[in-house]
């Protein structure tokens, strides 16, 4: 049994958005080694970070842990599955029908400091609950390849694996994957 206390959730607010944006890069630069090469850890900050609609639409949680910015991630009831405000991925904001389209899980990032310790799994919770309470039956994600095994554990199945288009002969591979609610 772990001493460690659990992460408190709290949705994000638009003050969060430097913290966040810290917190995204180092998870970037740190979680991402021994599943993607230094230039696909490189090239993946052009395809993953905040997308602040999240924040708009009070659809993005925050972790803390003694005060401190453990973990971020949300859902998300558009047609964006990834990427945030300034990646290489196209946006889709329209919303989505809850009773045909699966929600989106979106942005999940664990600061380093507190890997294993919940976080990530406290925030898909939280992330799963809003979703499955505003109508959605189904969820659905783009997993990095250092995600997968924590979506694998709650319940998600990978679906299609997609690499993005190669940027000077480096491309980064990613994970579609979804859940049942």
């Amino acid at each position: 049994m772990s001493d460690h206390k659990p992460p408190t959730i709290r949705l994000a607010t638009l003050e969060d958005i430097e913290a966040i944006k810290a917190l995204m890069a180092v998870a970037i630069d740190t979680l991402q080694e021994g599943f993607l090469s230094p230039a696909q850890i490189a090239l993946s900050h052009r395809f993953m970070g905040l997308d602040t609609q999240l924040i708009r639409d009070g659809t993005y949680f925050i972790a803390e842990i003694d005060g401190a910015v453990a973990g971020c991630g949300g859902w998300s009831y558009r047609a964006t599955l990834y990427g945030g405000d300034a990646s290489a991925v196209a946006r889709e904001p329209v919303a989505l029908d809850p009773g045909r389209d699966p929600a989106r899980v979106r942005a999940m990032y664990t600061s380093p400091e507190f890997i294993r310790r919940g976080v990530g799994r406290a925030i898909l919770q939280a992330s799963e609950d809003a979703a499955r309470a505003a109508g959605f039956t189904t969820a659905e994600l783009m997993g990095t390849l250092a995600g997968v095994p924590l979506y694998e554990r709650c319940g998600y199945r990978r679906v299609e694996a997609v690499t993005t288009e190669p940027v000077d002969g480096v491309s980064v591979p990613f994970e579609r994957m979804t859940k049942s609610l």
